[in-house]
């Protein structure tokens, strides 16, 4: 806890792991200012417009001397301390190969020096971590998981998946529903996974944009990275308003029902931009003729969201399982020019050279997902191998809230049916990372990258495989959660 004294006030700021708390004769005014609200980053930025009202008198003065203190210090809480290096472990470094014996040195939240032990400058003051018979690799990051969104499956009150009051929803967000308190946050990150695709649940054909979470933050603000990542669009047939029998049944109540449905969202988009376009051209023109300005267009939610994937500045997340889904779904894509990835193509063997030639990337998992009747037992044990041998870049998911922890083990299987070790691996790394557009910041132990680090007893897709400490920005996060909780309560 830290004393001050200004114009005359006495208070104290105490900040505590990544919470800070504000007492004293003026710490009324700070909660004035904040709402009572804790300071993570992206909060304090929100304090502003209040202190700026308040600046020019003594309150005022009195609030922004605390403030800055307060953001002084509690971005010192979360950022990282002191560097740390972790020294005499084998290094899986994605990029360049296995260093045995070698050392990682987090600094600033980033990885400041990769190599051998020997060949590694250790900086003055840094915690020397002895991780010797330990393997060190970057984060694992799975490429769709329904994290924050859910808690508990059984009770609707948890749950803010999906919003099914209509099948056309590209206007929502999950990042207004990410729920960064989930106690499923901590069992997911002590498996190594330290960052995720969050997505809404498959019941729509647009069910909203994917956010793109680390493990780790004081608040949902710190730990959204890219708020509207990719979005969803789903034709496996799920999608259709035909449960419950004849008299229950609305459109689209079939495939063709989705496709036009489909269809004429994308036409309608296209008509919005082209209005609003117009609008732009209408408006420059007015102003250079000193004209009034004309009335633009009325504001629509659902076709602003389509416009970035129309003009491929985000990607589109394809869903189709079967292979007639699968080239209807592809060819709505192709028909708008969207950029796509492929996702839920499990049960499209069949087709797989046809996938191979769109040269698109792939979403595969999860391990539980059952053959058709008329499929081989490994179907989809041995889907990324065979995607592998055609060329295709893959990446894994687990499709889950609860099941997140289990990503490794996911490409662990793929290694008995067929897939590379070293493409397995990447696959949960520097292909994720690739294919969200993080590459620069994750998935590899490379200088210069965000220090999301794991230390493990042994490989990290087998599942015999403990984790003894992740790193997340160079910050060793507590190795706990409820699971560890109870287990230490009951165990005594």
């Amino acid at each position: 806890m830290r004393q001050f004294s200004v114009l005359g006030s006495q208070f104290s700021v105490e900040v505590s792991g990544l919470r800070c708390q504000v007492s004293g004769k003026c710490s009324h005014l700070l909660r004035r200012s904040s709402g009572g609200h804790d300071f993570s980053r992206a909060i304090r930025a929100s304090f502003r417009p209040a202190l700026a009202a308040e600046v020019g008198s003594r309150g005022g003065l009195v609030t922004a001397f605390i403030m800055a203190i307060v953001v002084l210090l509690s971005v010192s809480a979360n950022a990282q301390d002191k560097p740390i290096a972790l020294k005499g472990g084998k290094l899986l470094t994605i990029t360049h190969g296995v260093i045995e014996n070698g050392t990682v040195v987090l600094q600033g939240g980033k990885i400041t020096a990769v190599g051998s032990a020997t060949s590694v400058t250790i900086p003055s003051g840094a915690q020397v971590i002895d991780v010797t018979g330990m393997t060190v690799y970057p984060g694992l990051i799975d490429s769709e998981t329904s994290l924050g969104l859910t808690e508990i499956s059984a009770e609707n009150m948890t749950n803010d998946l999906i919003e099914q009051s209509d099948e056309i929803m590209p206007h929502m967000h999950t990042w207004e529903a990410f729920h960064a308190e989930s106690a499923l946050i901590p069992v997911a990150r002590l498996n190594g996974i330290t960052n995720a695709v969050v997505a809404p649940s498959s019941g729509d054909t647009l069910p909203g944009q994917d956010s793109f979470i680390q493990l780790d933050g004081a608040s949902a603000s710190e730990m959204l990275l890219i708020r509207d990542l990719a979005m969803p669009l789903n034709f496996t047939g799920d999608e259709r308003r035909n449960k419950g029998g004849f008299e229950k049944q609305k459109f689209p109540a079939t495939r063709m029902g989705l496709a036009a449905q489909l269809r004429q969202t994308f036409l309608d988009a296209q008509d919005y931009k082209s209005k609003l376009a117009d609008y732009e051209r209408k408006k420059s023109d007015a102003a250079r003729d000193k004209k009034p300005e004309p009335s633009a267009p009325k504001r629509d939610l659902k076709l602003e969201a389509l416009l970035p994937y129309l003009d491929g500045k985000k990607t589109i997340v394809l869903a189709a399982e079967g292979p007639s889904d699968l080239q209807t779904a592809v060819s709505l894509a192709n028909e708008f020019k969207l950029k796509f990835v492929l996702n839920h193509i499990s049960h499209s063997q069949a087709v797989l050279d046809y996938v191979a030639n769109l040269k698109v990337p792939v979403i595969v998992g999860p391990i539980y997902e059952a053959p058709k009747d008329d499929e081989r037992y490994d179907t989809v044990y041995s889907l990324p191998a065979q995607l592998y041998k055609r060329g295709v870049k893959i990446v894994f998911a687990s499709y889950a809230g609860h099941n997140v922890r289990n990503l490794p083990d996911e490409a662990g299987y793929a290694t008995a049916f067929g897939l590379p070790y070293d493409e397995a691996l990447k696959a949960v790394t520097l292909n994720a990372a690739e294919v969200w557009g993080v590459a620069d910041k994750l998935g590899s132990l490379d200088v210069g990258k965000t220090a999301n680090v794991v230390v493990a007893n042994g490989d990290p897709l087998d599942v015999k495989t403990d984790v003894k400490q992740v790193y997340i920005e160079g910050r060793a996060v507590p190795m706990t959660n409820r699971q560890t909780g109870l287990r230490d309560q009951y165990s005594k």
